[in-house]
Protein backbone atom coordinates (compact mmCIF):
# COMPACT_ATOMS: atom_id res chain seq x y z
CA UNK A 1 0.00 0.00 0.00
CA UNK A 2 1.34 3.53 -0.52
CA UNK A 3 1.90 5.57 2.15
CA UNK A 4 0.31 8.88 0.86
CA UNK A 5 -1.72 9.97 -2.00
CA UNK A 6 -0.38 12.15 -4.95
CA UNK A 7 -1.63 15.35 -4.75
CA UNK A 8 -3.71 14.52 -7.94
CA UNK A 9 -5.59 11.18 -6.83
CA UNK A 10 -6.12 13.46 -3.37
CA UNK A 11 -7.67 16.12 -5.79
CA UNK A 12 -9.71 13.36 -7.59
CA UNK A 13 -10.64 11.76 -4.73
CA UNK A 14 -11.77 14.75 -2.39
CA UNK A 15 -13.73 12.24 -0.09
CA UNK A 16 -13.09 13.91 3.07
CA UNK A 17 -13.38 17.88 3.66
CA UNK A 18 -10.40 19.09 5.50
CA UNK A 19 -10.74 22.99 4.62
CA UNK A 20 -14.19 23.52 5.49
CA UNK A 21 -15.76 25.26 8.80
CA UNK A 22 -16.59 21.80 10.44
CA UNK A 23 -14.04 19.62 8.75
CA UNK A 24 -13.62 15.66 8.60
CA UNK A 25 -11.95 14.32 11.22
CA UNK A 26 -7.98 13.43 11.07
CA UNK A 27 -8.92 9.02 9.96
CA UNK A 28 -5.62 8.41 12.21
CA UNK A 29 -5.59 9.10 16.02
CA UNK A 30 -2.13 8.76 18.04
CA UNK A 31 -0.99 8.98 21.70
CA UNK A 32 2.81 7.83 23.63
CA UNK A 33 4.08 7.79 19.67
CA UNK A 34 7.45 7.91 21.30
CA UNK A 35 6.62 5.28 23.98
CA UNK A 36 9.40 2.87 24.54
CA UNK A 37 7.80 -0.25 25.95
CA UNK A 38 8.37 -3.34 24.16
CA UNK A 39 4.26 -3.17 23.26
CA UNK A 40 2.71 -1.04 20.03
CA UNK A 41 -0.93 -0.78 20.14
CA UNK A 42 -3.44 -0.73 17.19
CA UNK A 43 -7.68 -0.36 17.60
CA UNK A 44 -9.20 -0.85 14.05
CA UNK A 45 -12.13 -0.28 14.37
CA UNK A 46 -12.14 2.37 17.29
CA UNK A 47 -14.27 5.43 16.02
CA UNK A 48 -17.60 5.75 13.63
CA UNK A 49 -17.05 9.03 12.31
CA UNK A 50 -19.19 8.94 8.52
CA UNK A 51 -17.91 11.66 6.16
CA UNK A 52 -19.95 14.49 5.15
CA UNK A 53 -19.94 13.95 1.67
CA UNK A 54 -21.55 10.58 2.59
CA UNK A 55 -23.81 11.65 5.05
CA UNK A 56 -25.56 9.34 7.15
CA UNK A 57 -25.01 6.07 4.68
CA UNK A 58 -28.94 6.26 4.91
CA UNK A 59 -28.77 4.39 8.49
CA UNK A 60 -30.18 5.98 11.91
CA UNK A 61 -27.72 6.69 13.78
CA UNK A 62 -28.54 3.62 16.07
CA UNK A 63 -27.60 1.47 13.67
CA UNK A 64 -24.38 3.18 13.19
CA UNK A 65 -23.40 3.23 17.04
CA UNK A 66 -24.02 -0.86 17.32
CA UNK A 67 -21.54 -3.01 16.87
CA UNK A 68 -21.77 -3.08 12.79
CA UNK A 69 -20.37 0.44 13.00
CA UNK A 70 -17.48 0.42 15.76
CA UNK A 71 -16.48 -1.95 18.60
CA UNK A 72 -17.48 -0.19 21.21
CA UNK A 73 -15.65 -0.14 24.23
CA UNK A 74 -12.40 -0.58 22.46
CA UNK A 75 -10.86 2.36 22.31
CA UNK A 76 -11.56 3.29 26.20
CA UNK A 77 -9.22 -0.21 26.41
CA UNK A 78 -6.49 0.59 24.28
CA UNK A 79 -6.03 4.48 25.66
CA UNK A 80 -6.04 2.98 29.14
CA UNK A 81 -3.31 0.30 28.01
CA UNK A 82 -1.56 2.97 26.27
CA UNK A 83 -1.22 4.84 29.40
CA UNK A 84 -0.96 1.82 31.89
CA UNK A 85 1.71 0.16 29.78
CA UNK A 86 3.34 3.41 27.99
CA UNK A 87 2.87 2.48 24.74
CA UNK A 88 2.47 3.30 21.29
CA UNK A 89 -1.17 3.40 20.22
CA UNK A 90 -2.44 4.24 16.77
CA UNK A 91 -6.24 4.27 15.80
CA UNK A 92 -8.71 4.62 13.14
CA UNK A 93 -11.15 6.92 13.67
CA UNK A 94 -14.00 6.30 11.02
CA UNK A 95 -17.06 4.00 10.88
CA UNK A 96 -16.06 0.14 9.66
CA UNK A 97 -19.35 0.76 8.09
CA UNK A 98 -17.79 3.39 5.81
CA UNK A 99 -14.12 1.20 5.32
CA UNK A 100 -13.26 -1.93 7.12
CA UNK A 101 -9.83 -1.04 7.88
CA UNK A 102 -8.88 -4.65 9.28
CA UNK A 103 -10.23 -5.94 5.81
CA UNK A 104 -8.43 -6.22 2.47
CA UNK A 105 -9.75 -3.65 -0.04
CA UNK A 106 -10.92 -6.06 -1.82
CA UNK A 107 -12.84 -8.29 0.51
CA UNK A 108 -16.49 -7.94 0.23
CA UNK A 109 -16.88 -7.19 3.68
CA UNK A 110 -14.41 -4.35 3.77
CA UNK A 111 -17.15 -1.70 2.20
CA UNK A 112 -20.26 -4.25 2.89
CA UNK A 113 -23.49 -3.95 1.32
CA UNK A 114 -24.95 -5.91 4.49
CA UNK A 115 -23.69 -6.25 8.04
CA UNK A 116 -25.30 -8.57 10.34
CA UNK A 117 -28.79 -8.61 8.81
CA UNK A 118 -28.48 -4.41 8.46
CA UNK A 119 -29.14 -3.37 4.74
CA UNK A 120 -26.39 -0.52 4.16
CA UNK A 121 -27.45 1.99 1.45
CA UNK A 122 -24.60 3.87 1.54
CA UNK A 123 -22.28 1.12 0.21
CA UNK A 124 -24.75 -0.43 -2.28
CA UNK A 125 -23.54 -0.40 -5.99
CA UNK A 126 -20.50 1.29 -5.20
CA UNK A 127 -17.88 1.54 -8.10
CA UNK A 128 -14.74 1.68 -8.39
CA UNK A 129 -13.38 5.45 -7.99
CA UNK A 130 -15.72 5.72 -4.71
CA UNK A 131 -14.43 2.04 -3.16
CA UNK A 132 -10.72 3.46 -4.01
CA UNK A 133 -11.28 7.23 -2.19
CA UNK A 134 -12.26 5.48 0.88
CA UNK A 135 -9.17 3.15 0.95
CA UNK A 136 -6.89 5.78 -0.51
CA UNK A 137 -8.22 8.63 2.31
CA UNK A 138 -9.13 6.28 5.22
CA UNK A 139 -7.58 3.06 4.97
CA UNK A 140 -3.93 4.00 3.66
CA UNK A 141 -3.23 7.08 6.33
CA UNK A 142 -4.14 4.24 9.02
CA UNK A 143 -2.15 1.74 7.68
CA UNK A 144 0.89 3.98 6.73
CA UNK A 145 1.23 5.23 10.31
CA UNK A 146 1.06 2.15 11.68
CA UNK A 147 3.54 0.84 9.21
CA UNK A 148 5.98 3.91 9.79
CA UNK A 149 6.04 3.53 13.55
CA UNK A 150 7.05 -0.41 13.54
CA UNK A 151 9.74 0.39 10.63
CA UNK A 152 11.07 3.30 12.91
CA UNK A 153 11.18 0.54 15.60
CA UNK A 154 12.58 -2.24 13.64
CA UNK A 155 15.08 0.68 12.82
CA UNK A 156 16.04 1.45 16.61
CA UNK A 157 16.72 -2.35 16.98
CA UNK A 158 13.76 -2.05 20.00
CA UNK A 159 11.90 -5.64 20.28
CA UNK A 160 7.87 -4.93 19.51
CA UNK A 161 4.99 -6.95 20.38
CA UNK A 162 2.47 -6.05 18.54
CA UNK A 163 -1.45 -6.08 20.20
CA UNK A 164 -4.80 -5.13 18.29
CA UNK A 165 -7.37 -4.27 20.82
CA UNK A 166 -11.13 -5.03 19.24
CA UNK A 167 -14.21 -5.84 20.93
CA UNK A 168 -17.02 -8.34 19.84
CA UNK A 169 -20.78 -8.70 20.26
CA UNK A 170 -22.79 -11.01 22.97
CA UNK A 171 -24.69 -11.88 20.15
CA UNK A 172 -25.81 -11.61 16.15
CA UNK A 173 -28.89 -10.83 14.71
CA UNK A 174 -27.75 -13.24 12.44
CA UNK A 175 -27.16 -15.91 14.50
CA UNK A 176 -28.74 -14.93 18.17
CA UNK A 177 -27.03 -17.56 19.93
CA UNK A 178 -25.23 -16.63 23.10
CA UNK A 179 -21.11 -15.85 22.57
CA UNK A 180 -20.29 -17.09 25.92
CA UNK A 181 -16.91 -16.08 25.85
CA UNK A 182 -15.28 -13.17 27.77
CA UNK A 183 -12.05 -12.27 26.15
CA UNK A 184 -10.89 -14.28 23.27
CA UNK A 185 -7.73 -14.37 21.37
CA UNK A 186 -7.15 -14.41 17.68
CA UNK A 187 -4.13 -15.53 16.09
CA UNK A 188 -3.22 -17.77 12.76
CA UNK A 189 0.34 -19.57 12.52
CA UNK A 190 2.45 -17.10 15.38
CA UNK A 191 0.04 -18.12 18.47
CA UNK A 192 3.06 -18.16 21.05
CA UNK A 193 2.54 -14.84 22.51
CA UNK A 194 -1.18 -15.56 22.67
CA UNK A 195 -0.75 -18.45 24.36
CA UNK A 196 1.47 -17.06 27.37
CA UNK A 197 -1.62 -14.40 27.20
CA UNK A 198 -4.09 -16.68 28.14
CA UNK A 199 -2.09 -18.44 30.44
CA UNK A 200 -1.94 -15.09 32.11
CA UNK A 201 -5.57 -14.69 32.15
CA UNK A 202 -6.24 -17.86 33.13
CA UNK A 203 -3.67 -17.33 36.45
CA UNK A 204 -5.62 -14.05 37.11
CA UNK A 205 -9.49 -15.59 37.34
CA UNK A 206 -9.46 -19.42 36.36
CA UNK A 207 -13.37 -19.00 36.08
CA UNK A 208 -13.02 -16.31 33.05
CA UNK A 209 -14.23 -17.76 30.22
CA UNK A 210 -11.72 -17.25 27.87
CA UNK A 211 -12.00 -17.64 24.11
CA UNK A 212 -8.66 -19.44 21.38
CA UNK A 213 -9.64 -18.31 17.92
CA UNK A 214 -13.19 -17.43 19.32
CA UNK A 215 -15.25 -15.72 18.60
CA UNK A 216 -12.88 -15.01 15.44
CA UNK A 217 -10.34 -16.08 14.09
CA UNK A 218 -7.20 -14.64 11.57
CA UNK A 219 -8.31 -14.71 8.24
CA UNK A 220 -5.30 -14.33 5.96
CA UNK A 221 -7.13 -14.02 2.85
CA UNK A 222 -9.22 -11.00 4.13
CA UNK A 223 -8.14 -9.83 6.86
CA UNK A 224 -5.18 -7.00 7.09
CA UNK A 225 -4.09 -6.03 10.17
CA UNK A 226 -2.84 -9.20 11.68
CA UNK A 227 -1.44 -10.68 8.35
CA UNK A 228 0.12 -8.03 7.28
CA UNK A 229 1.77 -5.88 10.70
CA UNK A 230 1.59 -9.16 12.50
CA UNK A 231 2.53 -12.41 10.60
CA UNK A 232 4.03 -10.51 8.39
CA UNK A 233 6.88 -8.97 9.81
CA UNK A 234 7.04 -11.94 12.11
CA UNK A 235 6.18 -9.83 15.01
CA UNK A 236 5.23 -11.57 18.49
CA UNK A 237 1.44 -10.31 18.93
CA UNK A 238 -1.67 -10.82 20.06
CA UNK A 239 -5.63 -9.67 18.77
CA UNK A 240 -7.60 -9.41 21.46
CA UNK A 241 -11.38 -9.29 21.73
CA UNK A 242 -13.14 -8.18 25.05
CA UNK A 243 -16.93 -9.15 25.04
CA UNK A 244 -18.86 -5.29 25.05
CA UNK A 245 -21.08 -5.83 27.65
CA UNK A 246 -18.02 -6.00 29.55
CA UNK A 247 -16.75 -3.01 28.89
CA UNK A 248 -20.22 -0.56 28.43
CA UNK A 249 -18.93 2.02 30.68
CA UNK A 250 -15.77 4.02 31.27
CA UNK A 251 -15.09 2.38 34.47
CA UNK A 252 -15.60 -1.10 33.11
CA UNK A 253 -12.90 -0.05 30.48
CA UNK A 254 -10.83 1.19 32.93
CA UNK A 255 -10.88 -1.87 34.91
CA UNK A 256 -10.61 -4.34 32.00
CA UNK A 257 -7.21 -2.03 30.79
CA UNK A 258 -5.95 -2.70 34.77
CA UNK A 259 -6.59 -6.39 34.16
CA UNK A 260 -5.15 -6.55 30.55
CA UNK A 261 -1.69 -4.81 31.32
CA UNK A 262 -1.10 -6.82 34.08
CA UNK A 263 -1.62 -10.01 31.86
CA UNK A 264 0.24 -8.86 29.13
CA UNK A 265 3.29 -7.78 31.32
CA UNK A 266 3.11 -11.22 32.64
CA UNK A 267 2.90 -12.73 29.41
CA UNK A 268 6.46 -10.35 28.48
CA UNK A 269 8.00 -12.51 30.99
CA UNK A 270 6.92 -15.65 30.38
CA UNK A 271 7.43 -15.59 26.68
CA UNK A 272 10.66 -14.02 27.28
CA UNK A 273 11.66 -16.88 29.45
CA UNK A 274 10.77 -19.37 27.06
CA UNK A 275 11.47 -18.31 23.58
CA UNK A 276 14.88 -16.22 24.77
CA UNK A 277 13.15 -13.58 22.54
CA UNK A 278 14.03 -9.70 24.42
CA UNK A 279 10.45 -8.19 25.19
Amino acid sequence: MTTEPTAPARREHALLDRAGPEPDPEPVGEVNADGDGPFFLICDHAGNAVPKALGDLGLPQEERDRHIGIDIGALGVALGLAERLGAPLVYQRYSRLVIDCNRRPEATSCMGEIADGTRVPGNAGLDERARRARVAEIMEPYHARITARLDARAAAGRPTILVAVHSFTPRLRAAPADRPWIVGLCWFHADRFSRHLLAALAEQDPTLRLGENEPYTVDMVNDYSIPVHGEGRGLPYAEIEVRQDRIATPADEAAWADRLAQALRRAAVTFEAETGRET
